[in-house]
């Protein structure tokens, strides 16, 4: 059964009566190069486990089975869970769970696995993400410190752009730093908008997120970093001297002498600082605080 045919989703549809969510963001893949593409960039091995983030009706999800020794999709839509039932009845290392990735401890879901899969090497989350939820979920996985070596996700061409900006990229913002502090950003490939079912008004990128074992810079303060980073770009059309002062609430002057210590022209815009520059910024707070 080819699941992403258009012929195989309709009749699926319709033999269940299964009407597609709005809120879900729900639009079924039917390009077989995107699939092997994602399956491909994942480098999924037989000692690993996959988590797939909202399998849909499984296409990604067959092919990522064939590869990996334990999958686990996770799907919050409970109409479609007989659907995967159905459509990943052949596939015996794979486990459906109906939950809300955005309240699921996953580190708790590897731990359990790992009792089942002794020999379990990697964990890889792969998915298409929803539009609308993109950003909390890849958040939420970094933050959360979810032990998986790699996060290959579809998501809006838009957000992509975004979390790949490199300093002095107009894209640039705050979630491209958070990102690129946690990881190393891979574009896979482009999707254009006319290879799902339904098509979404836009276009779509995979993107694979090697997260990090190390982070790139030393930092005294965590959260003093992300502070600055959130506050550098609070009021982007803002010089760096003015952003910082205002969202962090220490002043011009201790700004200004943060960033002439840190070497950091006090006229730059937050789109230009690279996370060195960034950690220089929230070790000088850091200091400046004591």
């Amino acid at each position: 059964m080819k699941l992403y045919s258009p012929a195989t989703i309709k009749d699926i549809r319709e033999r269940y009566g299964f009407r597609l969510t709005k809120s879900l963001g729900q639009n079924f893949l039917t390009d077989k190069n995107i699939i092997d593409n994602i399956i491909e960039a994942s480098n999924i091995g037989e000692n690993d486990l996959v988590i797939e983030i909202g399998p849909g009706i499984g296409v990604i999800t067959k092919e990522a089975a064939a590869k990996a020794g334990s999958v686990i999709a996770v799907e919050i839509d409970k109409n479609l869970i007989p659907i995967l039932q159905e459509t990943l009845a052949d596939e015996t290392n794979v486990k459906i769970i109906n939950r809300d990735i955005l309240k699921t401890d996953l580190t708790a879901v590897i731990e359990e696995e790992k009792k089942n899969f002794p020999q379990m090497e990697s964990v890889r989350i792969i998915g298409n993400l929803p539009y609308y939820i993109t950003t909390p979920i890849i958040m939420k996985l970094l933050e959360d410190g979810v032990p998986a070596d790699s996060i290959t996700v579809m998501m809006q061409k838009e957000v992509a752009d975004r979390i790949k900006a490199a300093p002095g990229n107009k894209e640039r913002g705050a979630l491209s730093v958070a990102v690129q502090y946690y990881c190393q950003v891979v574009k896979v490939t482009d999707v254009p908008k006319e290879v799902f079912v339904p098509a979404p008004k836009v276009d779509s990128t995979v993107l694979r997120l090697d997260i990090r074992k190390e982070k790139p810079v030393e930092l005294k303060d965590d959260k003093l970093f992300f502070k600055a980073v959130k506050s550098g770009f609070a009021q982007r059309r803002k010089t760096l001297l003015n952003s910082l002062a205002s969202g962090t609430g220490l002043g011009k002057d201790k700004i200004g002498q943060i960033l002439e210590e840190a070497g950091i022209d006090p006229g730059r815009r937050a789109e230009t600082l690279d996370i060195d520059e960034f950690a220089k910024i929230a070790n000088g707070m850091f200091e400046m605080n004591l």
